[in-house]
């Protein structure tokens, strides 16, 4: 029974059309021009695209808002410029304390 198994395995792989697909399929999985490895990494890459297209849009949408804010009220500019470039009046004193870095 084992040597009639393996015989019949081995006229399998040797069928012709056998290897011709085996060809065929590698040809079409690694050598083509459109490959589906290249396929796969163009998806990913088309993916972290849409992911930083939307993450983008958010960030344009929030400094959208922020602006409208700066430009309708002239408390929130004075406190956008105190807070972002550390600026102050002339009479008065800035003390800005860093926190150090908890180390592990």
């Amino acid at each position: 029974m084992n040597k009639k198994f393996w015989h019949t395995v081995l006229s399998f792989l040797v069928n012709k059309y056998f290897i011709s697909l085996v060809i065929f399929l590698v040809l079409i999985i690694f050598f083509d021009q459109h490959n589906l490895v290249d396929r796969f990494k163009s998806k990913q890459h088309l993916n972290q695209l849409k992911r930083d297209t939307v993450f983008y849009q958010e960030k344009i949408r929030k400094d959208r808002e922020a602006i409208k804010l700066l430009k309708t009220n002239p408390a929130n500019l004075e406190k956008f410029a105190r807070e972002k470039y550390m600026m102050k009046t002339p009479d008065e004193e800035v003390f800005v304390i860093l926190k150090k870095e908890e180390t592990k």
